[in-house]
Formats: C-alpha cells, sequence, structure tokens
C-alpha cells in the first residue's frame, strides 16, 4: 500500500490511533503509539524517540531516534476499542536523525542478508514452526505452572482444552493477513503449534514477531497464560521453532533443486546446509538465546544436539524433507521461540550464503537415529555436538567472523554484554535444586 491508499484504509477502518512498532536486541516489540493527527508525519518518516531506553540501543547522549515504518506491514487491528475505534501498526526501521541507518536495529541487519542474496542472485524464503504452551492463571491473571489439559500429540478434545483458544488465534492471524496452514495440539500436556505459510524471510520474521504478540493477546482473553520459553516444565518436551529455508532465483525457481544431481539436491542446496552445520555454534547463541534454551537441547526429548544433517530422521540437526521441486528445502531444527526472529533469521541466512558463496560440503546425510549412537559412533561419523549452555555458545558467538559480520559490531558486542550479564545473575543465584539435593546431605 502506498501513503495515500494507507491514509483512506485508516479513515475506513476508523483507525484513530497508530502503533509504530519495532523490536530491541532480545526481539520484545516496543512501540510509539500515535494519534490520527500525526500519521502523516509517521508515514515520512519523522516521528522520534527516546533510544537510550531501549536494550542494546544507545548511549543517553545519542538517544534522537527515527522511526522509519514499512508500509507493507500496515495492519489494522481485528479487535476494536470500547467506542468502536480501531488501533493501526506499521512495523519500522530504526535510524539516526542525519537519515543514515542505525547500526543496531535487528530488522536493518536481516535487511543486509537480504541484499546480500540478492546479490548473489538469490532470494531466501522462511517457513518457521513456533510452538508455545499455556497455563492456567491465578484470580489475579498471575501463571501457574498448571497446564490446562493432559493432551498429546494431535489431541482433540475434551482432552485438549487448548482447542478453542487456539482457533480463536488463527482467526486473528487470519484477519491480519496470515495463511495459516495447520494447528495442533504438541506432544507435550499444554504445547501447542500453529504453522503459517512460508514466504520471503523478511517478512516472515515480521510475522514471528506479530504471531507471539497475537498469541499472547488471545490467550489472555481465555484466561490462560502465553509463553514461548523453551522449556518451562521439566520432563517434558521443550518448545522448538524449526525453520523451513531455501533459496529461489531471479526466475523464481528453486535453486536447491537439481534433478540430475544425488538425492536431487543442488549444490547450491549442499553448500547452503554446509554453512549452516559449520556455523552452527556460533550462531546458535542467537537462535536458542536464553539459559532455559540449552535444558531444551539435550538428548531424549527430541530436541537436536548433534551437528549432522539428515535426509530420513529428526535427530540431526537438519532435516531435509523428502518433496522435491519447489518443496525442497531444508529444516533447521535447532531454534526455539524465544528468539529474536531478525537476528536468527539473519545468522542462519549469513552461514548458509556462506557455504554457497564458498562451495562447502555437508558431508554424507546420516540417516541412522543418532540419539540411538554411542559416543564411539558419533566420533567416527565426525558429528560434533552443539554447545550445551548459554556460557559456552557465546563462545562459540566471539569466535565466529562471520556471524560477528553479519550482526555488525554493534549489534555483537551489545548482544554479547547483556547475554553474560544473564549468566552471571544465573550462576550466583541459588536453585531450588540445589537446596533439595544438596541442603540436607552434606
Amino acid at each position: 500500500m502506498n501513503r495515500d491508499e494507507i491514509l483512506k484504509r485508516v479513515e475506513a477502518e476508523k483507525a484513530h490511533f497508530m502503533r509504530l512498532q519495532f523490536t530491541d536486541l532480545m526481539g520484545t516489540i516496543k512501540n510509539v503509539e500515535i494519534p490520527r493527527s500525526q500519521f502523516e508525519k509517521a508515514l515520512d518518516g519523522q516521528i522520534m524517540f527516546d533510544g537510550s531506553s531501549i536494550e542494546g540501543f544507545t548511549r543517553i547522549e545519542e538517544s534522537d531516534m527515527l522511526l522509519v515504518p514499512d508500509p507493507s506491514t500496515f495492519q489494522v487491528n481485528p479487535w476494536s476499542n470500547p467506542d468502536g475505534s480501531k488501533v493501526a501498526r506499521m512495523i519500522c526501521d530504526v535510524y539516526l536523525p542525519d537519515g543514515s541507518a542505525f547500526a543496531g536495529c535487528p530488522r536493518l541487519a536481516l535487511k543486509r542478508q537480504v541484499e546480500r542474496a540478492a546479490k548473489m542472485g538469490y532470494t531466501m524464503v522462511a517457513g518457521p514452526e513456533a510452538e508455545f504452551f499455556l497455563f492456567r492463571t491465578d484470580e489475579k491473571g498471575n501463571p501457574l505452572l498448571d497446564t490446562h489439559d493432559v493432551g498429546g500429540y494431535f489431541d482433540l478434545t475434551p482432552v485438549d482444552m487448548g482447542e478453542h483458544c487456539r482457533r480463536d488465534i488463527v482467526l486473528v492471524l487470519e484477519a491480519m493477513g496470515f495463511e495459516v496452514e495447520a494447528a495442533h495440539h504438541e506432544v507435550a500436556p499444554g504445547q501447542h503449534e500453529i504453522d503459517f505459510k512460508y514466504g520471503d524471510v523478511l517478512p516472515t520474521a515480521d510475522k514471528v514477531s506479530t504471531f507471539r504478540f497475537v498469541v499472547k493477546k488471545v490467550a489472555v482473553e481465555h484466561g490462560l497464560h502465553a509463553t514461548f520459553m523453551p522449556k518451562p516444565l521439566s520432563g517434558v518436551n521443550g518448545s522448538g521453532m524449526h525453520v523451513h529455508q531455501s533459496l529461489l532465483d531471479s526466475a523464481g525457481n528453486n535453486s536447491f533443486y537439481d534433478e540430475g544431481a544425488a538425492r536431487q539436491l543442488s549444490k547450491v542446496a549442499l553448500g547452503y546446509i554446509g554453512g549452516v552445520l559449520k556455523h552452527a555454534p556460533g550462531f546458535v547463541a542467537l537462535t536458542n538465546p536464553l539459559i532455559n534454551s540449552y535444558k531444551r537441547l539435550v538428548p531424549g526429548y527430541e530436541a537436536p544436539t548433534n551437528i549432522s544433517w539428515s535426509e530420513k530422521n529428526r535427530s540431526p540437526m537438519v532435516r531435509v524433507p523428502a518433496k522435491r521441486g519447489m518443496s525442497t528445502r531444508c529444516e533447521v531444527r535447532v531454534p526455539d521461540p524465544a528468539c529474536n526472529p531478525y537476528l536468527a533469521m539473519a545468522a542462519m541466512m549469513a552461514a548458509g550464503l556462506e557455504g554457497v558463496e564458498h562451495g562447502y560440503d555437508p558431508g554424507k546425510p546420516v540417516n541412522k537415529n543418532i540419539f540411538a549412537m554411542s559416543q564411539r559412533e558419533k566420533k567416527r561419523l565426525k558429528i560434533a555436538q552443539l554447545p550445551p549452555s548459554l556460557s559456552e555458545a557465546l563462545d562459540a558467538l566471539e569466535k565466529d567472523k562471520v556471524i560477528r559480520q553479519a550482526l555488525g559490531d554493534h549489534i555483537f558486542e551489545h548482544y554479547v554484554a547483556a547475554k553474560r550479564r544473564e549468566v552471571s545473575e544465573y550462576l550466583i543465584h541459588v536453585h531450588p535444586w540445589e537446596q533439595d539435593r544438596y541442603l540436607t546431605s552434606f
């Protein structure tokens, strides 16, 4: 939509306010809400805000920043205010007052990788599968560690009590322009998944951010709490966000497909997979950003811990689904839904494009169940392990020049510093498990 079309739409929809959205380094949505009188100014990219209060943005003496909206992200929220009016939204990039791009804007970091791919003749498309948990709340609306059902994979009502909430989430997503492909109960009690159609990587990252907002809002309306925390409960599967990825050429053909090649996978596909595998230790601090993320990435709960790829099983971190032609793709199974989607997509994309540029060889696929292998067999097959903690993931990130370059120095330095503080806070805290285990034994 162009400027005039947006203004006509807000009048027709009675949208009296607009949220100018962006994310901080951790992927949390921030916004500046403006009244109708400021819409034209916003569309011209003239709305300023104080960036010194945003995680990882800038110092107080350099605080003024501009919000430059992307017109393609314009939406009117499908719910109304009590007076019948509505609120519109646009997702913004962050710029400095002199018009230059702000080096700490996560969305612009992803845009740089999109531009890099375009120079190579490719467009990246991605399809995420984000999982989440629904928990009951107390009389004050605070979340309880009490799931709303005892359902399992693909269960139905009455076992799956989240069905009505899930349906309402789908309806809101569709009203906001999503093409939802499937919604179902996941493996763990209270765990759910809603899949939407793949698309160009930047709009897809925008949708992940919007998706998390919608899920949480609709859950509240049902008296539930939705969480994208990767491992909220011990002893059950955690929540992942598998991301299907492929590259299209300038004619729109799938560059991962080669009918005459072994496994019908092109050199581009193999190079991309090789790049993802090589740089996985370096980007996992971005795709799996929490201390809690690494409690999901353990053997026994279907989450990948092995740096390898496969065609026929889900134990490696990269899987190539069976369908070919335009459906040829790789599924990177390591990310979780707590990640900043812009930084996670940018990092995976940078790794894959590096592999394409340099013709990385991913090795032979491992089509046996790695979970059942001995350490000796893994060593023989040269199957490395992902970092087992956020601290070690940050160590790997600091050594990976490709991922650092993709982020830029500003994002890299602020992100690592914030995550190092998180690790330090965790290490000095005494946890209930330690008290239960040691208090009476020593």
